[in-house]
């Protein structure tokens, strides 16, 4: 009867013990799980060392300076939102955020534009000499814009190259100093943009056309659509997200510009280019109003905020 009694009791024993073992290995678990997230951390705390450094500690220290009157060298004062209210109550600024405004059709729905176009006539076409093409169309992006800036002014002059080939064809009835023009001023301005933007947006375009799968233009051509309505209804979506991308890039260069604008025309003539990114510079540099100057770019950094969350709102994937 002992016995009896005695053998079902084994395996509740050993049911036990491997319940024991499944536990221990659950608690090791989380410890291998935390050390491979501490081994990710060191990782990634060199780079976010850089970011808190030299983004996010200046952007603090921007907004705290908006808040007091400083010269920059006296010793500052509270201010509180005084520095905003003189911004807003000055034209200037409403004259500088019109401009960047029209300076992002200029630097984002042109090159755009431009760069489908490029897209649709360079996917598939294998020719000679396409590589050198690309590389040519691309170059403006690793230019320094302000090397980019002094060529286009020299451009731009009385007796530059756009003014030759004009008379050489013709047109000398309208040559000018385009850049010192009061009514073009800011459209050749923006033009320098167009040229520079062109090239990253075509091989924005370009990289993401190449992902898309050849099938679905096999299938296309046997539905009878011909190149427009391939490119219409599989290349377009198919780069959605380069799209996406180069819109950001693109409307944070035009409304952030200030190099292009201050190695070619510093604001002028009478102020047709003027734009925040210089105002902040004139503020901060040569008047010695650093708040002010930090109000200016605080605003500046929400007016991009916005656009940019709007462009993400419009060309959202609703599919996820």
């Amino acid at each position: 009867m002992a016995r009896d009694l005695s053998s079902p009791a084994a395996p509740p024993r050993a049911a036990t013990a491997r319940g024991g073992g499944q536990a221990t290995h659950e608690r090791a678990r989380p410890a291998a799980w935390r050390s491979r997230k501490a081994r990710g951390w060191l990782y990634v705390l060199p780079a976010l060392a850089v970011y808190l450094g030299f983004a996010i500690w200046p952007a603090i220290n921007t907004l705290r300076l908006s808040l007091l009157t400083w010269d920059g060298i006296l010793p500052a004062t509270w201010a509180g939102l005084d520095n905003y209210v003189k911004i807003f109550r000055d034209s200037a600024l409403y004259e500088a955020i019109l401009h960047s405004l029209v300076l992002i059709v200029f630097f984002s729905f042109i090159p755009i534009a431009v760069g489908l176009l490029m897209t649709a006539l360079l996917m598939g076409k294998v020719r000679r000499g396409m590589t050198f093409f690309r590389i040519v169309f691309f170059l403006p992006q690793v230019l320094p814009l302000v090397a980019v800036g002094i060529t286009w002014r020299w451009l731009y002059s009385e007796s530059g190259v756009v003014n030759q080939l004009l008379e050489l064809v013709g047109l000398g009835s309208i040559t000018r100093a385009w850049l010192g023009d009061y009514g073009l001023a800011l459209v050749a301005l923006g033009l320098i943009g167009t040229w520079v933007m062109s090239g990253l947006c075509m091989m924005l375009f370009l990289t993401g056309a190449q992902k898309i799968d050849p099938s679905l233009y096999e299938a296309a051509k046997l539905d009878g659509a011909g190149a427009v309505r391939q490119f219409r209804h599989v290349t377009l979506p198919g780069v959605r997200r380069e799209i996406t991308v180069a819109g950001v890039i693109t409307t944070i260069a035009a409304l952030a510009s200030f190099d292009l604008v201050f190695t070619t025309t510093n604001g002028g003539p009478a102020g047709q280019t003027n734009v925040p990114g210089l105002l902040v510079y004139r503020l901060a540099f040569n008047e010695g109003d650093i708040g002010g100057a930090s109000a200016l770019a605080v605003v500046l950094t929400v007016l991009v905020i916005a656009i940019v969350s709007a462009i993400r709102y419009v060309t959202r994937d609703d599919e996820k």
